[in-house]
Formats: structure tokens, C-alpha cells, sequence
């Protein structure tokens, strides 16, 4: 399905979508776009924590990100992610928050990457490598009917740090400093559900303990093995999953004997479930879906 949307905001859906071959030349690939050349975007979601998707370069990305992010007058999104060549990978991804922002490392969208190549015929391979602000992640792609249905990411290694204890908005909490290429401070909370998170997440975000800012995931140990975690992100505010987030609050949840190392921790987001497992030596794997929303097409 196809989504148009027109310099003042109408908006209408056309059921079409132009395959794709291997080796195409996506477009706008150079990154030169004029007035009569609208910008070709993929909107796709993670459990929910979705991003717009565009193969090669985009003018002034960070003012892009913000203007279409707006889920009142423009496309919606959590943010903007660019998919380019790589001189070190198969494929190079940068991460624009939807306040414009540059992120590290994004669990939900490196997976859509995954997708997004496959299904459009940029690669036939099953098995990637993605440059990312936080180093080179490998993807395994699980397929059905010739789609990506879930994608496995070698996140790298959990650097998980000694508890802290903050005073935030007159209330004292204690969390445990994750770093997963970008930075997370995990919060454990008898109930994640109750935390009021549109308030406290922004004052963690911006805790002079974090001075580049920082992920805060409010985490309720469930089960055997079993987490339910709710993320404000940096940058995004509420999302409804942080891949990396979830990738921190297993880690932080074995470092403190909460969960099992080389088992599959079973990570409950308000988008859904990821399968996160953490070896002995800390690296980290992450098994989640991606799918497609709409193609759009937006005045640069």
C-alpha cells in the first residue's frame, strides 16, 4: 500500500507498490532532491517503535526527522533512519530521533533494515553486516514466502556498570547504567505499569549523571526469566519498544540474578515481545519481528 501526503497536509492511499530488483537503483539515491522531486520514504515499525525509511541520502535529515515525525501534521514516526552503502558492511544505517537528534544504535530499526533490503530486492543474502554509530552488527534473517518475518541481531557486548541512587522529581531512585553501544539506565520496579513515565522519564533523561542523556527502562521482574519493560527513549520520549532497551534490562537482570545468562529472556514491551539472550561473556543477542506500514511520498 501506498501512502501520499501533499505539501498541505491531505492526504489519500493508492493500493500500489513497484517491485523492486536486485541491484535497482533506489530512489533519489544521490540525495539530490528538488521542489518537483517528492521524497520516497518506508514507514516501518519494530513492535510499534516505528521510523521512516529512506535508501540513500536525505537533505538535511535532522530538520526531516523532526518535520515528519509530528503524528499531527506529518507522517508520524519515532523518528528517521537512512540506509546507505558502507565501505566496512553490507549496508550503513544512521539514526535521526524525532527531535532530530543522532542516535548510536536502534535494536527495533536495525531490524527493519534487515527487512527493508531483503523484501526490496537490495540483497538476497539471509545473513548481513550493518554499520551502525556503535559498530558493525550482523543480522540473520528468518523468512517465509520469500518476506522477513524476524531478524536476529548480534548486539555485541552489555557494559553493565554498579548501581546508582538519584533523586528525580523528589523521588529516590536506583538504577543500574547499561551501556549496549548507547547509553540505558534500567530502573527494577515491582510495577512497571504504575510508573508514571511521561514524568519521570524526561527528568532521567536529563539527570546531570547522564550528561549526553540517557534510555531509562522501568523493568518488573515477572517470571522465570521473564521481564516486562516499559522505555522512555532519548530523544523520542514514549515509545512502545527499545530494542537496545531491551537488550540493557536483560543484561542489567543477570548481572543482578534476575535471569539466567545463556538462556532466552522473554523481554514483555506495550508493542510486544522480544527474545533477548546474554552470554557468560556479556555479548548480547536480540530475535524480534519488523514489518512494513506504508510507502510514502512527501514534499524534500
Amino acid at each position: 500500500m501506498k501512502f501520499y501526503q501533499s505539501a498541505d497536509g491531505a492526504a489519500y492511499f493508492e493500493e500500489k507498490t513497484p517491485a523492486m530488483q536486485i541491484g535497482t537503483p533506489p530512489p533519489y539515491a544521490d540525495g539530490t532532491f528538488t521542489e518537483k522531486q517528492p521524497l520516497h520514504l518506508t514507514k516501518m515499525h519494530g513492535l510499534g517503535n516505528d521510523y521512516l525509511y529512506s535508501y540513500g541520502a536525505v537533505e538535511d535529515p535532522a530538520g526531516v526527522s523532526i518535520r515528519l515525525s509530528d503524528r499531527h501534521r506529518g507522517v508520524g514516526a519515532d523518528g528517521l533512519i537512512l540506509i546507505l552503502p558502507s565501505d566496512i558492511a553490507d549496508f550503513k544505517m544512521r539514526i535521526f530521533n524525532a527531535d532530530g537528534s543522532e542516535a548510536k544504535m536502534c535494536g527495533n530499526g536495525i531490524r527493519c533494515v534487515g527487512k527493508y533490503v531483503y523484501d526490496k530486492g537490495y540483497t538476497d543474502a539471509t545473513t548481513l553486516t550493518v554499520e551502525t554509530l556503535s559498530g558493525i552488527k550482523t543480522l540473520t534473517l528468518s523468512t517465509m514466502a520469500g518476506k522477513v518475518r524476524a531478524v536476529r541481531v548480534e548486539m555485541g557486548t552489555a557494559e553493565v556498570r554498579p548501581p546508582l541512587t538519584l533523586q528525580a522529581g523528589g523521588k529516590t531512585v536506583v538504577c543500574t547504567p547499561v551501556s549496549v553501544g548507547n547509553p540505558h539506565a534500567v530502573i527494577f520496579t515491582p510495577d512497571a505499569d504504575a510508573v508514571a513515565l511521561e514524568r519521570l522519564g524526561p527528568l532521567l533523561e536529563h539527570h546531570a549523571a547522564f550528561p549526553g542523556g540517557v534510555n531509562a527502562e522501568f523493568v518488573t521482574v515477572t517470571g522465570d526469566n521473564t521481564l516486562r519493560m516499559r522505555v522512555w527513549e532519548r530523544g523520542s520520549g514514549v515509545t512502545m519498544a527499545c530494542g537496545t532497551g531491551a537488550c540493557a534490562s536483560a543484561a542489567a537482570a543477570v548481572a543482578a540474578g534476575y535471569c539466567d545468562a545463556d538462556a532466552d529472556i522473554a523481554v514483555h514491551l506495550d508493542g510486544g515481545v522480544l527474545t533477548v539472550r546474554v552470554q557468560a561473556d556479556g555479548s548480547v543477542q536480540m530475535t524480534g519481528p519488523a514489518a512494513m506500514v506504508c510507502e510514502c511520498e512527501v514534499p524534500a
